[in-house]
């Protein structure tokens, strides 16, 4: 018995030590933002492998209508980068479907950052922000990360067993007019006309906005935001990066919040997953 004895400890210690040899990144109570020359937007990229990782919890948005009642996602890896001028997530999640095409009842893969306006002693409401102390919301999408991929936007792009007998503003007689072939190419495309942010082509998956509460979200001037997400082996590993708050400096902490839309769960605007407000340190280099 003495010898199994050893023999079980002798092989316990072997395992106790391939287990610290091959340990995997660094798991943080709270989201750890790195400093780096330049920010990759390569979710598959080594800087991001090295990155300290903090495990969020989600949790169903079950204060406003459209509630979501049965939780779906259940939580978020995140790992946090900086080059001192802007900051980006990596957030990766299971997914057992890649919805990234849109229609009747069809809903995009989706998930956004969210950080207080400015740092005060105390914060917004985690949910979406208050009156006096509005968020900005930083968003991507999966159909609109398969557009920058280059899929096409044209109806025989998302729909190619569709038949399509004519579209007034491909008449033969506007081809000498292209005013005109203009003027009535606006009639069917009334959002591009106006100017609506969301019409295509797209040229980066991500979305700035501004939060005062629920159901006050709205669109803000770009200011460098950019993303990348890959689908591969059912997870979703997305990049979302945006500008610095300001003021924050090296080892200065503030907040930031996260959510996921599932799709193939008919997860949509305020249907979605979502965490609380989780520290985030800017950690000064060691």
């Amino acid at each position: 018995m003495r010898a199994e004895g050893m023999l079980f400890a002798a092989a316990l210690a072997a395992a106790m030590g391939l287990t610290s040899c091959s340990r995997g990144p660094e798991r943080a109570p709270e989201v750890l933002a790195e400093s780096v020359r330049s920010i990759p937007l390569d979710p598959a990229d080594k800087a991001w492998t090295a990155a300290p990782e903090h495990l969020a919890k989600l949790v169903p948005q079950d204060l406003v209508e459209p509630r979501l009642v049965t939780p779906t996602t259940p939580e978020l890896l995140v790992r946090a980068l900086t080059d001192g001028s802007s900051i980006a997530f990596r957030l990766e999640w299971a997914d057992d479907d890649q919805s990234d095409q849109t229609g009747p009842s069809r809903m995009a893969d989706a998930c956004a950052v969210q950080m207080p306006t400015r740092r005060d002693k105390d914060l917004p409401d985690p949910q979406m922000g208050q009156e006096d102390r509005p968020v900005y919301v930083t968003y991507w999408r999966a159909d609109w990360q398969a557009a920058v991929n280059g899929r096409g936007d044209a109806i025989a792009d998302l729909y190619p067993h569709a038949a399509v007998d004519h579209y007034p503003f491909e008449a033969g007689p506007l081809e000498a007019n292209p005013a005109a072939k203009q003027e009535m190419a606006g009639r069917y495309a009334p959002a591009k006309i106006l100017g609506n942010l969301r019409s295509g082509p797209r040229k980066t998956p991500v979305e700035p906005l501004i939060s005062a509460g629920p159901g006050t979200l709205t669109p803000v001037a770009w200011q460098g935001e950019d993303g990348k997400g890959v689908f591969a082996e059912r997870r979703w590993r997305v990049v979302i990066k945006r500008k610095m708050p300001e003021g924050l400096r090296p080892g200065d902490r503030t907040a930031v919040a996260f959510a996921v839309w599932q799709g193939s769960k008919q997860e949509s605007g305020a249907r979605k997953m979502r965490t609380g407000w989780i520290g985030l340190l800017w950690r000064a280099n060691q």
